[in-house]
């Protein structure tokens, strides 16, 4: 890990670059999150009638929406009704996985498009005080409700995290949250009987 800071490396045209790369992969994703959104109904009925390769589109659609402020909560208990709770946890892991890299090359991409520094330090428990090498930041700041899973995976990018290190501590959260989402959601259906 080099010891530099990414926001100070990037100057005058490599910025401008990045800053562009960063617009353009979002409005992207908008775009692509909008269509999606737009008929949520007939993607579900894709996904519970066409097996495996329903399932491969589920995890795309997880990656395009975890790479947004979207929830992906929903479509964890969609696929958990339709198959069972550890097809969900799988499909919701490999496609978190999956935005936890969209995020992660986006970050390597900017400079101080946002304010990410800002919002590391208000992280709670000293989380921001570690390094970002660290693997506790690295797992404990990715379970900060709501920018927490964000914030961690656009600062590993810009501080250039080894990809191992970060993909096996985002591993570990994401498959604890998924698996919590795809039981406790499958539980509840089973509990009101919807499923």
């Amino acid at each position: 890990m080099t010891t530099s800071d990414p926001i100070q490396d990037l100057e005058g045209g490599r910025r401008a670059s990045a800053i562009r790369i960063l617009v353009i992969s979002l409005l992207a994703v908008a775009i692509v999150v909008l269509l999606l959104l737009k008929d949520l109904k007939a993607i579900q009925a894709f996904i519970s009638d066409n097996g495996a390769m329903g399932l491969g589109v589920g995890v795309l659609v997880y990656g395009l929406l975890g790479a947004t402020l979207v929830p992906t909560e929903p479509l964890t208990i969609l696929i958990g009704a339709a198959f069972n709770p550890l097809i969900a946890t799988i499909a919701a892991s490999l496609g978190n996985l999956l935005a936890a890299l969209i995020e992660y090359y986006l970050g390597n991409k900017i400079s101080n498009a946002a304010n990410f520094m800002k919002m590391r330090e208000k992280l709670p428990f000293g989380l921001g005080k570690m390094p970002m090498t660290s693997p506790i930041f690295l797992i404990f700041g990715r379970m900060v409700p709501g920018y927490g899973p964000k914030l961690v995976s656009v600062l590993g990018g810009m501080y250039h995290v080894p990809l191992g290190l970060y993909l096996w501590t985002t591993a570990i959260p994401t498959v604890l949250g998924a698996a919590l989402f795809a039981y406790g959601g499958f539980g509840i259906l089973q509990l009101f009987h919807l499923r």
